[in-house]
């Protein structure tokens, strides 16, 4: 056998004399193969969630193994009849939700609820005359965290 199979050299010094002072020749070299190429794996399936059964009892829809629900916890709204909740005038936001809400209903086609003049050309124009003449016939809902509520007609907070 050479000597050069008998001492195999450490990897990277291929092409440099070893220490017993010959050459490693190419037949002596441990060429590698090329590695097989591996077949791209297929995904994984989701796995599939458990849904629970559902049955269908008389039209309403029920989980099963779920209490019915019962009747709420929370008291019916109150209506406070006497004094007044908030301030004794409408306040800006009131005012403005009560301008926007008429004006979209006389551009949706609504008859105007006073004489229309030249100057009134527009809806919002139109809506702002309505509502400091106490001509719109709508109401505030003024709402207390306690649930409490009172409707208060618009003329009365002007």
């Amino acid at each position: 056998m050479p000597e050069a199979m008998k001492h195999p050299t450490p990897r990277g010094s291929e092409g440099k004399a070893s220490s017993a002072g010959a050459s490693v020749s190419a037949v002596a070299r441990k060429e590698k193969a090329p590695r097989p190429t591996k077949a791209p794996r297929a995904p994984k399936p989701t796995p599939v969630k458990k849904v629970p059964k559902v049955k269908v009892v008389k039209g309403v829809l029920a989980t099963a193994g779920q209490p019915k629900p019962g009747p709420s916890k929370r008291k019916a709204p109150v209506e406070v009849v006497s004094g007044l909740i908030g301030p004794d005038h409408l306040t800006r936001f009131e005012r403005a939700r009560i301008q926007g809400a008429r004006a979209l209903q006389l551009s949706f086609g609504a008859p105007p609820l006073i004489e229309v003049s030249p100057e009134l050309a527009d809806a919002m124009s139109i809506a702002r005359a309505e509502l400091e003449t106490k001509a719109i016939p709508i109401s505030i809902r003024r709402t207390l965290p306690s649930g409490e509520f009172q409707n208060i007609p618009v003329a009365d907070l002007l």
